[in-house]
């Protein structure tokens, strides 16, 4: 097994449509930037290339840029030398150069502070690492991947991201979509999620009802899979070997399904519509729809022929 089918489960065309560039770029070493929600794999896909790269061999690290303490972050990812600063008691590596002949993944790259973004546009340009106090710089054989769950171009346009190191990120943009959108994803991460944690924990395996797993389908995941995880592992811990069914799930799961099935299908503008605009506007979608198909036509409205034909005639279509 590959490790994109290995750390990225689903067979969706969604996430199917990423591995697939993935693996083109893995076996490159130019920058990839992955883009995603929070929770969505991101890391695990940057793991996933790094592992199918020429090199698997050597080191893979991933540092969050959002939790490295602005005063220090030019030191965290170049290291520096004993003295360079006070505090500095000794020789530190950092980040880039510990990478040396592997892969490191900037998560969150949008948090980098200006000042760190020039010199990484530097070592992109040149591959050329200083040190902080260190009068020359190195080289260093680093493939460098960045992620981040924001509009990393909107950044640059609100002038918080640099434009030159944005364009030397972007050479190959991999999104990987929400878990709300991969199809039937779902029940097969359900499945295999469950199974690990259980193995892991060394506790039995729970079930899942029928209408838990339709209700889980329906709930929108905003923490996408790493929300999926969890889910998953307290259901392991609390209910190991039991059949979960829906009154088992958490406040949030059982809130969101007991809404959407108490909300009508559909919403009264408050200012008002004009009904007859609207159905005559409606058969007129149907009809499109179905390139002029009157019995067609009548099954999309949930209507007789004669009761189409007569509506048609009212709203003066009878000539679409």
């Amino acid at each position: 097994m590959n490790a994109f089918d290995e750390l990225l489960i689903g067979n969706s065309p969604e996430l199917r449509a990423v591995t697939r560039a993935a693996r083109i770029a893995a076996v490159t070493s130019v920058p990839v930037l992955i883009l995603g929600e929070s929770g969505s794999g991101k890391e695990l896909l940057a793991e996933a290339i790094h592992r199918e790269s020429r090199r698997n061999h050597g080191p893979f690290f991933a540092i969050n840029c959002a939790a490295l303490p602005e005063a220090l972050a030019e030191s965290e990812l170049y290291g520096h030398r004993k003295g360079a600063f006070s505090g500095a008691l000794s020789d530190q590596i950092g980040h880039l150069r510990a990478a040396h002949g592997g892969t490191l993944l900037l998560d969150e790259v949008g948090e980098l502070p200006a000042k760190v973004q020039a010199k990484l546009l530097r070592f992109l340009d040149s591959g050329e690492c200083q040190p902080v106090g260190q009068p020359r710089p190195e080289k260093v054989d680093v493939r460098l991947l960045a992620a981040t769950n924001r509009d990393l171009y909107a950044e640059v346009k609100a002038g918080r991201f640099r434009r030159d190191l944005y364009y030397r990120l972007h050479v190959v943009p991999l999104e990987l979509p929400p878990l709300r959108q991969r199809g039937g994803d779902l029940a097969l991460l359900l499945e295999n999620l469950t199974a690990r944690l259980a193995c892991f924990h060394g506790l039995p395996a729970p079930r899942y009802s029928a209408d838990t797993v339709e209700s889980l389908q329906r709930y929108p995941w905003p923490g996408n899979v790493r929300e999926l995880k969890n889910f998953c592992e307290r259901m392991v811990v609390l209910l190991g070997g039991r059949t979960i069914y829906r009154n088992n799930l958490p406040p949030e799961i059982r809130d969101h399904y007991r809404h959407r099935e108490g909300t009508p299908g559909f919403v009264l503008p408050q200012g008002g519509l004009k009904l007859n605009e609207l159905e005559a506007e409606m058969i007129r979608q149907a009809l499109d729809k179905t390139r002029g198909n009157r019995s067609k036509a009548a099954r999309l409205l949930g209507l007789t022929r004669d009761t189409l034909l007569y509506r048609m005639r009212k709203y003066t279509l009878e000539g679409i």
